[in-house]
């Protein structure tokens, strides 16, 4: 089975060798560029700080100064992209928004200090606004960009079996591109979110992860 990735580098990588693992060939075409932004990266006064991808762990230069602050993590893999950048106090959430909020509630205090939040231009779902209404303070801080190829990746070219959608904001460019050979093609989808985003192709399957990890995205293709 030859699948497209589309997911921006460097995670892009780590979900090629899945998929070679699973005797499939992976082929690299992202649709994203990720861009660090410049930003406030001071969180003296914070209690926690939030990280919603492991492009935002990426784009705190410099963790010395907040090493031993609460780092509340969306997923497995960002809470080990924290890790591996020197914090030491890292809970991670089930992979979505509605977990890491939980995660939240139940480890966190909206008495205290506000949360910073190390996002991007695009997030899924209202995670402030959950918090908010649970009486947090949270303070947004925009640490990178994800910007839409202009053009298909060259991989589109060649024929395929399945692509791979780990954000709606890729799902949607692949349609604003005109989603071709989508009739022929199996779309898997990290999230019921992001397959929202991609049903309007006529795609020969549609497949929702079960789950938002890579294992379960992975298993719901192959075992299909």
């Amino acid at each position: 089975m030859r699948v497209a990735i589309t997911r921006a580098a460097p995670e892009n990588a780590r979900t090629a060798e899945r998929v070679r693992a699973r005797g499939g060939e992976a082929v690299l075409a992202p649709l994203l560029t990720i861009v660090p932004c410049g930003y406030d990266t001071n969180t003296a006064g914070a209690q926690a700080i939030i990280f919603t991808s492991s492009n935002g762990v990426r784009a705190f230069p410099d963790v010395r100064g907040a090493r031993n602050r609460v780092v509340l993590a969306v997923g497995d893999v960002t809470a080990e992209a924290a890790r591996e950048a020197g914090f030491t106090d890292v809970r991670a959430a089930d992979g979505d928004v509605e977990s890491l909020a939980a995660l939240v509630h139940t480890s966190l205090d909206p008495a205290k200090e506000k949360l910073i939040h190390i996002a991007g231009d695009h997030v899924a779902g209202d995670l402030g606004g959950a918090l908010r209404a649970a009486g947090f303070t949270v303070e947004r801080r925009l640490a990178y960009a994800s910007v839409a190829v202009s053009a298909l990746p060259a991989a589109f070219n060649a024929p395929l079996d399945a692509v791979l959608f780990h954000s709606a904001r890729a799902a949607e460019t692949f349609l604003v591109l005109g989603a071709p050979g989508a009739v022929q093609l199996t779309a898997a989808c990290f999230s019921q979110t992001i397959a929202d985003a991609a049903t309007a192709a006529p795609w020969k399957r549609l497949i929702v992860s079960p789950a938002p990890r890579d294992e379960a995205l992975l298993d719901a293709l192959f075992s299909g």
